[in-house]
């Protein structure tokens, strides 16, 4: 429901704006980073029981957590009241901030530029694959490499696999001498 709701804003709010920039700026709204803002910004905190470790712990692990309450709330509006009320749930609490992400440019994040320039100068697309998988199920630490071909060009760490390759392309970048000022 999240990305489709997303995807349909800004695909009518933004008709001017190309694929990519499109898949971006729906990636920026819809990352963990958006939705434990979101769930911060709804006090979801307030109404989750978690052990006490888990209460404790002020990173990732927490934001992951907001992040599936949010997700979770999405689900439970669009089966108690259906797809209408969940969409205008999804526009008022995420889509509403797709102006400040326009703004600060946070929809630029280093996988994008990283496959941008992989194919520009390259032509070749990036793959991601895990490299190693540790931790208990709720708490994964991902070890991701990013590839040109055979040549695996950098790694990178994170809690889930999607952080992990986004650390993977901005070392890919540096790797190869083509960062620029990104938001990650």
């Amino acid at each position: 429901m999240l990305e489709l709701a997303v995807t349909e804003f800004i695909f009518k709010e933004y008709p001017e704006k190309d694929e990519g920039e499109l898949t971006s700026l729906r990636s920026a709204l819809v990352n963990s980073n958006m939705l434990s803002e979101v769930a911060t910004g709804l006090n979801l905190r307030d109404f989750l029981r978690v052990s006490k470790g888990e209460a404790k712990d002020s990173g990732k692990g927490k934001q992951f957590i907001l992040a599936n309450a949010v997700e979770a709330v999405i689900g439970a509006i669009y089966l108690d009241q259906g797809y209408n009320s969940v969409a205008a749930f999804i526009q008022k609490q995420i889509c509403s901030r797709a102006e400040k992400v326009l703004e600060q440019k946070t929809y630029l994040d280093s996988k994008s530029l990283f496959q941008e320039k992989a194919q520009d100068i390259e032509s070749i697309t990036p793959t991601y694959n895990v490299i190693s998988e540790t931790g208990p199920d709720h708490l994964k630490h991902f070890v991701m490499g990013v590839y040109l071909g055979d040549e695996l060009v950098a790694a990178g760490e994170g809690y889930s696999k999607q952080e992990a390759q986004m650390k993977a392309a901005e070392n890919a970048l540096k790797a190869r001498g083509w960062e620029q000022k990104i938001c990650t």
